[in-house]
């Protein structure tokens, strides 16, 4: 050691440039393999992003001059964005449509189906899985025409409450949110029970056992052990469904086309209404964008509750 120290001593005393540390050459070892992949990233995701951004600066039409030659407005559209009233009904909606497809119903019903399935005999089980991951496994634009057969006024749902004398209720009309949030909760609840089911089998039945025995009841058991134990899985589903369910589009859109006039437009449908039906492609930039961010403030919200406890 001390004659390493002498030697880098003398070299520096010489004017020679020492050698890189270790550490530097370690540090390169491990990021190099991962520039590919964050060049695709920048390319194929930071990319889109800044030119949307960008695009949302502007007065870019579908059709005619400005097509071709938008002008930089800067704010303009989020200024007159931020003072519309449809916006506004529209971030209602989409929270809304969230909230109660994503947050309460896929993952409730997801979580109920789960504890279900544990419960029941193979035969059910089997059943019952294999009905439930069918809706989530057919492609969205079949999905979505079958529960617009469903839910249409001569469709199986009123056919079904005929039998009741209850039928012939316009849903898709009269009751447009509602239809699509049922529809929503059918398709995207396979992936919520496979995600619960996965983590409650990760529960080690020991801990559950000594509870019972403790005198715990089946409620109390699932509240204070199966629940605290499983919050991860929980948090990280939560994420997932409540993303993919903000950027739902097909679904809506085949099912009620956003209307009748703006009652189901969420943030994605009333974005595609304004830059492909009224070709105000820079205005519909705008709401692209705000979606986009709405998505990046649930990300970090999920994220923080994600962070490991630190004692």
């Amino acid at each position: 050691m001390a004659d390493l120290a002498l030697s880098t001593t003398v070299d520096r005393g010489r004017g020679i440039t020492p050698r890189p540390r270790r550490p530097v050459r370690v540090a390169l070892t491990r990021v190099l393999p991962l520039a590919p992949a964050v060049l695709l990233l920048l390319l194929f995701l930071a990319g889109p992003i800044v030119y949307s951004l960008y695009g949302s600066l502007t007065n870019t039409a579908l059709t005619g001059y400005k097509a071709a030659n938008p002008d930089f407005v800067g704010l303009d559209n989020y200024a007159n964005l931020f003072s519309s009233p449809e916006f506004w009904k529209s971030v209602w909606l989409t929270i809304l449509f969230v909230g109660a497809s994503a947050v309460i119903g896929q993952n409730v019903l997801g979580m109920l189906l789960a504890l279900l399935m544990r419960s029941s005999v193979k035969p059910l089980r089997s059943i019952v899985g294999g009905l439930v991951v069918t809706a989530w496994v057919l492609p969205e634009i079949v999905a979505a025409f079958a529960l617009y057969a469903f839910f249409s006024t001569d469709g199986t749902l009123n056919s079904m409450l005929g039998w009741l004398g209850l039928g012939g209720t316009t849903w898709l009309i009269t009751f447009p949110m509602f239809a699509v949030i049922m529809a929503n909760v059918w398709r995207g609840t396979a992936f919520s029970m496979m995600v619960y089911n996965a983590a409650l089998s990760e529960v080690p039945p020991e801990i559950t056992e000594a509870a019972e025995i403790d005198g715990a009841g089946t409620v109390q058991r699932f509240f204070r052990i199966t629940l605290p134990m499983i919050r991860r899985s929980i948090s990280t589903n939560l994420m997932l469904t409540t993303l993919q369910t903000l950027g739902v589009f097909t679904l809506i859109w085949v099912m009620t086309g956003g209307g009748p006039g703006t009652a189901s437009s969420t943030l994605p449908v009333l974005a595609y209404q304004q830059a492909f039906k009224f070709s105000q492609v820079g205005y519909g930039t705008a709401i692209a964008t705000v979606t986009l961010l709405v998505g990046a403030i649930f990300s970090i919200i999920y994220i923080k509750a994600l962070k490991p406890e630190v004692d």
